[in-house]
């Protein structure tokens, strides 16, 4: 199959800079910079004057650029205008993260000796003696109650691959960001310079005391199953790999409303999902346990089936409980007739060809970051439906939507596992959230923003935590 070509990539504020450029007053020098700007397929999007004199005006000049090196070459072509000095250029993204983006703050003052010896000593060493009487009271009075530990040991972090703990960090540090602006969790990024499996368990179970709750975050298939699965039998706190598990609940709650759009039910339904490592399988299991009933699962040798030889624990598992069917052969053989596709793999997998040749008022999530399975574009020419990982389409299926909320629950609940009915609640709060007056084709899933989705998660996972007794 002839692969399309790959999208051009478009000026995006992740790729913002601002350049300080000293300019004569009057004439039309400002013009004529915004102007490069906008021939070089850069955005303007600020023009502010930082000071002025009577012989010089210096101005900031922020614009979106496609990447590092696009950001570069505009800059270059400003310092070869005559009279225009560039006197400095900032990255913003890194002008945002220098020195962190996180930080941990007194929820008491400390003004006298008072206060000094009720937060600390000697009258903390009471709490201490109420705490070794009954360990439960760690919740009640520590940070515990509220705090989660961002784990991860840099092995597959976003698209960028294994690239280690420290490079890891600053992902770590913007997922804490994200618990306390969305849930007013208190989340600590830990990550590990090892890729040891047992070392890994060793040291989260070592430091689980002062947790609640643990994430997991972008470790390696297939070690990220073994981890999560021994931490979740050896912890009594939620263990939750966000990857697998916050993909898993946006999905389920977008194909709900998706469903909905095109008058489909999922217990009726053929999907193929391309993608069998952390994300695919957490994916195939919910929706599994959500009442699908028709899946094939493909991964990059073709169709799991019955036939494949020489598979893992998780692929035999995959071959025994989908593709009722007995599909072999690729990709293509699978995806003619399909109600949906669902793609956690690869770029440019699949063309038009392939989805008009899917079931009337197909669905397609082509969830590969950066760049998707099909380009969004091409797939509406056929399909109802389109999602992607995507924040500059319609439709962004993104993990922020599940976690913040998910924690506040379970947290809330004082849970001490997690269970796939809480994941379902999960994803049918959100799918909720988006009335019935909003949904159309291109709004299944809400705003990361909405003022309502992470207390409408929060309180369906604290229900059904409870419900359960977990």
């Amino acid at each position: 199959m002839t692969r399309p070509s790959v999208p051009a990539p478009v000026p995006s504020v992740s790729n913002s800079i601002t350049i300080r450029l000293e300019v004569p007053p009057g004439g039309t020098a400002v013009g004529e910079l915004t102007t490069i700007v906008e021939r070089a397929g850069g955005l303007v999007t600020a023009l502010d004057v930082a000071s002025s004199r009577t012989d010089v005006l210096r101005i900031d000049l922020t614009c979106a650029a496609r990447d590092q090196q696009h950001a570069e070459e505009i800059a270059e072509q400003m310092r070869a205008v005559p009279d225009v000095e560039v006197v400095k250029v900032s990255d913003r993204t890194f002008l945002m993260h220098l020195g962190g983006v996180i930080e941990t703050a007194a929820k008491h003052p400390l003004r006298n000796r008072d206060d000094l010896s009720m937060i600390y000593t000697p009258g903390v060493a009471r709490i201490c003696m109420a705490i070794a009487a009954d360990r439960e009271d760690a919740r009640r009075l520590t940070v515990k109650r509220n705090s989660v530990a961002v784990v991860s040991d840099g092995s597959a972090v976003l698209g960028l691959g294994n690239i280690g703990p420290y490079a890891a960090l600053p992902v770590m540090e913007g997922k804490a960001a994200l618990f306390k602006s969305f849930a007013d969790i208190d989340a600590w990024p830990l990550v590990l310079d090892t890729q040891d499996v047992d070392t890994i368990v060793e040291t989260v179970a070592m430091v689980a005391p002062g947790f609640a709750g643990i994430n997991l975050e972008d470790i390696g298939a297939p070690r990220c199953f073994e981890v999560e699965a021994r931490l979740r039998e050896r912890l009594d706190i939620p263990v939750f790999h966000d990857d697998q598990h916050g993909t898993a609940i946006v999905v389920l709650a977008a194909l709900r409303n998706a469903l909905r759009v095109v008058d489909k039910d999922l217990p009726d339904v053929r999907v193929v999902l391309v993608g069998a490592g952390a994300a695919g399988t957490a994916i195939l299991r919910l929706l599994l346990g959500a009442g699908l009933r028709d899946v094939a699962v493909c991964d990059v040798d073709g169709i799991v089936s019955r036939q494949r030889e020489d598979v893992d624990p998780t692929l035999a598992w995959i071959a025994e409980n989908t593709n009722p069917a007995g599909l072999t052969g690729g990709l293509r053989d699978a995806l003619p007739g399909a109600d949906v596709f669902i793609g956690v793999s690869a770029p440019n997998l699949i063309g038009v060809e392939d989805v008009d040749a899917m079931a009337d008022d197909a669905i397609v999530f082509a969830l590969a970051n950066p760049d998707p399975e099909i380009d969004p574009g091409l797939a509406r020419r056929h399909a109802a439906v389109v999602a992607t990982g995507r924040s500059d389409h319609p439709n962004q299926i993104n993990n922020v939507l599940a976690f913040p909320g998910v924690f506040r629950g379970l947290l809330d609940a004082q849970s001490h596992t997690i269970e796939v009915p809480v994941l379902v609640a999960a994803a049918d709060a959100l799918a909720g959230t988006v009335g019935p007056e909003e949904l159309n084709a291109d709004y299944i899933v809400p705003s990361v923003f909405h003022p309502e989705v992470h207390d409408n998660v929060a309180e369906a996972v604290e229900r059904a935590a409870r419900t359960l007794g977990s």
